[in-house]
């Protein structure tokens, strides 16, 4: 963020918001004009602060009623072990999210699925069974208090 001028923060704040905001309405609302206004988007993006534009997606509109939080501990935390885990996890689209951490858990994921049959299947047939797993404790989310993408930039 130091490299971020108060205009860069303004940019990132709009597109965070509104990712399909056209170029002229952003140079509008940050007091730039189109073209001085795309060049900074394009600077971001090449320098990989933008990584990408998403859509929002409502889960349980599209049959994934339930999302789960597995914290999922391994037998060895050597360097190959986990690349053979995050691999694994990469390759099971049902896993959103998947974070490493320190402490106890050696990793917490997001997974959404259809309903509980299907995340019992996903859990007894790929979870457990993925390489190195000693335990996985799951975490069935009851409703969702705020779900805020991005990061802050105020």
């Amino acid at each position: 963020m130091a490299n971020l001028d108060q205009i860069d923060r303004r940019l990132l704040a709009e597109l965070q918001d509104e990712g399909r905001i056209t170029n002229v309405e952003l140079a509008n609302r940050v007091g730039l004009t189109a073209p001085p206004c795309l060049r900074r988007v394009r600077a971001l993006e090449d320098e990989g602060v933008i990584r990408g534009y998403h859509a929002d997606l409502d889960a349980s509109k599209l049959g994934f009623a339930i999302t789960v939080f597995a914290m999922v501990s391994l037998k060895s935390q050597a360097e190959d072990s986990l690349r053979q885990f995050e691999d694994a996890m990469r390759a099971l689209p049902e896993v959103r999210e998947c974070h490493m951490l320190n402490g106890e858990i050696d990793f917490i994921l997001k997974i959404v699925s259809r309903d509980l049959q299907s995340f019992q299947e996903l859990l007894t047939s790929k979870l457990t069974p993925a390489p190195n797993v000693a335990s996985v404790k799951t975490s069935l989310t009851i409703r969702t208090a705020k779900h805020v993408p991005g990061v802050p930039l105020e």
